[in-house]
């Protein structure tokens, strides 16, 4: 069984690219997902050092998106983008699982 592939936008990789360089960090981004948030669950966002082994690895101008098994069930299939906009900048997740959202994009419900 393997999962749908997760989706790192350019917008994303070059937004990360710049975090971990002023950090002195490598270029990884671990997308996790936790209990909680308005609709039951909710994203959570970090820079990484490494790949755990059994980490799923999407890649995209150098910048790697890590996310551990248990998240990817939740979010298989998902785009990770960066947007900026008026009211803000923040890294957008786009989950085709997702039945319901909240209206600052930060939790989801399946």
């Amino acid at each position: 069984m393997s999962a749908e592939p997760l989706i790192l936008t350019p917008s994303a990789a070059q937004r990360i690219a710049l975090i971990a360089s002023k950090q002195s960090r490598p270029a990884i981004l671990r997308l996790a997902v936790e209990g909680g948030g308005c609709s039951g669950f909710q994203y959570k966002f970090d820079l990484a050092d490494a790949p755990e082994n059994d980490d799923s690895v999407s890649e995209t101008d150098g910048v790697k998106l890590v996310v551990d098994p248990m998240s990817l069930d939740l979010i298989a299939g998902s785009t990770v983008d960066f947007v900026e906009s008026l009211g803000g900048a923040a890294f957008k997740v786009e989950n085709p699982q997702a039945a319901a959202g909240c209206g600052c994009g930060a939790s989801f419900g399946i």
